[in-house]
Formats: structure tokens, C-alpha cells, sequence
């Protein structure tokens, strides 16, 4: 999107000019996140998670690569290697606790950007296609977090490829050449172990590359703010720099803080204590649970118990798979001109009642798969169906919204108490 009010680009330093003509990498910069590119002035703190992150993932892919470095992808002494990494390598145990918390604070500040995503409709057009990179961006996160889960070849890590590589079996057909094309066996070993390092070492990068996209197509229609309205002119924009790097930075700083006190106090509190015993294809854990990130997909796929026209496996593989890819049509199933859930009072609650359908399911997938909580499991997968394919649809056709401000600026002052007057003045200058 062309902003003619903003400030362009010319550096006067003589060496950034001779850059700049050359690789216009300071001009990009400037534009991308400096005073040249103008945002909402009414953005909240919401809009922090997608700095959040970009740190979560540099995290990852720093402290990954070292601890590539240092590991051996090999089933007889992977784990060994990663207990070497642990006592052995200077600052190892720091380096591989980051590693593992990092991706559980890469999928909780990614969860909550998707959750306000939803909430102030930031899938809706013209900005379908940053929605769709994102959850593009989603789904390679989750290839890479369960290959690494894999790695430390633990008790839970045997066993979660296990059972994780086991769905595709439920394919008709094609399921178990699938599977064993996957795991280079018919049971997950060496062969396994060495394609997810190299993948699990790979798509990092291809994240990285993805947010690059991702970021480009939202530089495009410019950001969304939380009253859900176009801007009108310069009067309802601020340069991102320094108003926004100045607030990134803050919430920047207090994730690192909850971030550092969970590495240093509580590393082993959202990991599983049976990946510290060595992987053991005689002995099968009591109860098999991937990571927590994927505990409401997990709830999902235990919640099919009976054949109908296709096995229960294989219904329950295809609604996991389906709750995800749903969300990709989600910009042609609210129809809602309306664009944020603040003015959209029915869209509202039942979104607040989607989040806690959602919590239900987590808390369903990490519990034993036994009664209550597979009956638990059942109705919140479908009330998650019918959210999307039912409720939605239907609030989008027939909800009466709020009435809309004016503007970003109208918004803004009516909120701090000012009049509509001033926001005439503020615009008329």
C-alpha cells in the first residue's frame, strides 16, 4: 500500500548512498520498520506477538545450531549425546533448555497472534494473504516441534513417533508405504532419527523465509488495528519508529523475563519426565502424550471410538488435519463486512466461548484417554466444527454490528474523552 504522506528515504551519509544505489538494503529497512513506514496509532499490545516471535524463532535457530553441533543422530547414542550436551558442554544445559522452552514461548505467543487474529478479524480482505502465509508459517512450526521431540530419544520421544507416524497408517491404500517411506523402516530407528535432525535442522530456515513473505504481504494493505476501519490519512497513523520499537521493545523485555525465570527456575516444568529415561522398544508408557502445543489436536484425534463407513483411526486422523486446514477458508466464512470483534457483540461472546472450547480440548489431550474425558474430547471437537461451519457463518449473516467510528482518530479521542470537534481539528491539520 502506497502511503503518500509517509517519509521517504535518503540517506546523506556518503558511504550509505553508495550502499543504498547499489543494495537498497538501508531504503528496505527504513521502510519495512523505520520512520518510513506509517502504522495505525490505536495498535494495543496485541499487536506485540509478532515481534515475540520473531525473537522465539532467532532463539530457536541460535541455539539450535549449536546444539547440532554437539549432538549425535544416532539411536544408540542419541540420548547419551544429549546427556553429554547437558553435563559436559560448557553452558550445554542452558543452551538445551532454551532450545526447549523456546519452542513451548514460540507456540504460546503464536497461538496468542492467531487468538487476536480472530478476534479483531485480521484474516478478513485485503489481507487474506498475510492470514494464509501465517498459518503456513503454523503448520511448518508444528513438522519442526514434533521432529524435535523426537531427537532426544527419550521414552516419549520413541513412542510419540510411534504413534504420530502410526496415523498415517490409517490411510486406505497408500498409509503404510507412507509410513514407511517416513521412517526409512517399519519402526522408528537410525533411519528415522537422521531424516527429522535434517529436517528438524532445515525448516527453521524455511520458517524464516516464510515470515519474510509473511511480512512483505502485510506491508502491502498495511497493518490492522483494533477498531477493524481503514486509515484515512496521516492524521490516523504514527511513524513505526520509534512509537512502535519503543513499545515492541518493552514487550520484548517482559517476555524475556518470564522467559529467562522459566529457564532458570522451572526448565522441566512443560516437559515430560519419560524423556529422561532412554528409549526402550520393549517397554510401552503408560500414557503416550505428544507435547502440550499439540494437546487440542491430540483430544481431537482420540475423540472419533466408533467405525462409521471408515475406521474411527482414520476419522480421527482427517478431523485433526481438518481443524487446522479449516481455518484456511476462514476468510470466506465470515462474510461479516465488519472486521473487528469489538463492534460485533454476539461474534464476541462466542468467541470467548471458542477459547475456552479450545482450552477444554488442551486440557482434554494431555489426560489419560478414558472416560470423562473422552466424551469431553467429543463434544468440544464438535462444538470447534460447528464454530466454524455453522455458528460463524450464520453470526456473519444476521449479527446487527455496533455502529463504526468515523475513524482511527475519531476512535482514539472518543476513548480519552476528547470530542468529535477535535478530531475535525486533528484531521483538518
Amino acid at each position: 500500500m502506497s502511503f503518500p504522506w509517509a517519509n521517504h528515504y535518503a540517506p546523506k551519509h556518503p558511504v550509505m548512498q553508495w550502499i543504498d544505489d547499489r543494495l537498497p538494503l538501508p531504503r528496505l529497512v527504513y521502510n519495512a520498520v523505520g520512520a518510513g513506514y506509517p502504522v495505525p496509532r490505536n495498535l494495543n499490545y496485541f499487536w506485540n506477538f509478532g515481534v515475540l516471535a520473531g525473537a522465539a524463532l532467532a532463539i530457536q535457530i541460535i541455539t539450535g545450531v549449536v546444539l547440532a553441533m554437539h549432538y549425535a543422530a544416532n539411536g544408540d547414542i542419541a540420548f547419551a549425546s544429549v546427556e553429554h550436551i547437558m553435563r559436559d558442554v560448557n553452558s550445554g544445559w542452558m543452551l538445551r533448555y532454551a532450545h526447549a522452552n523456546g519452542a513451548s514461548f514460540f507456540f504460546i505467543v503464536v497461538y496468542l497472534h492467531i487468538f487476536r487474529g480472530l478476534f479483531y478479524g485480521s484474516y478478513k480482505a485485503p489481507r487474506e494473504m498475510v492470514w494464509l502465509l501465517g498459518l503456513v508459517i503454523f503448520l511448518l512450526m508444528m513438522a519442526t516441534a514434533f521432529m524435535g521431540y523426537v531427537l532426544p530419544w527419550g521414552q516419549m520421544s520413541f513412542w510419540g513417533a510411534k504413534v504420530i507416524t502410526g496415523l498415517f497408517g490409517a490411510i486406505p491404500l497408500v498409509g503404510e508405504p507412507i509410513q514407511t517411506w517416513l521412517l526409512g523402516g517399519f519402526a522408528p530407528d537410525n533411519a528415522a532419527l537422521n531424516r527429522f535432525f535434517s529436517l528438524h535442522y532445515l525448516l527453521p530456515f524455511v520458517i524464516a523465509a516464510v515470515v519474510i513473505l509473511h511480512i512483505w504481504a502485510l506491508h502491502i494493505p498495511g497493518s490492522s488495528n483494533p477498531t477493524g476501519i481503514d486509515v484515512k490519512g496521516p492524521q490516523d497513523t504514527v511513524p513505526f519508529h520509534p512509537y512502535y520499537t519503543a513499545k515492541d521493545g518493552f514487550g520484548l523485555g517482559v517476555f524475556l523475563i518470564i522467559f529467562a525465570i522459566m529457564l532458570f527456575f522451572a526448565p522441566n516444568y512443560l516437559g515430560h519426565p519419560d524423556n529422561y529415561i532412554a528409549a526402550n522398544p520393549l517397554s510401552t508408557p503408560a500414557h503416550i502424550v505428544p507435547e502440550w502445543y499439540f494437546w487440542p489436536f491430540y483430544a481431537i484425534l482420540r475423540a472419533f471410538t466408533v467405525d462409521f463407513i471408515l475406521p474411527a483411526k482414520l476419522w480421527g486422523v482427517l478431523a485433526m488435519f481438518s481443524a487446522i486446514l479449516l481455518l484456511f477458508f476462514l476468510p470466506w466464512l465470515d462474510k461479516s463486512p465488519v472486521r473487528s470483534g469489538n463492534y460485533r457483540p454476539t461474534f464476541k461472546m462466542f468467541f470467548w466461548i471458542l477459547v475456552l472450547d479450545v482450552l477444554v480440548l488442551g486440557y482434554c489431550g494431555g489426560a489419560p484417554a478414558e472416560e470423562p474425558y473422552v466424551m469431553i474430547s467429543q463434544l468440544a471437537a464438535a462444538y470447534y466444527f460447528a464454530h466454524f461451519l455453522i455458528i460463524l457463518p450464520i453470526i456473519s449473516r444476521i449479527e446487527r454490528p455496533l455502529p463504526l467510528p468515523g475513524s482511527i482518530t475519531e476512535a482514539v479521542l472518543a476513548k480519552h474523552g476528547e470530542v468529535a470537534g477535535d478530531a475535525q481539528a486533528v484531521a483538518a491539520e
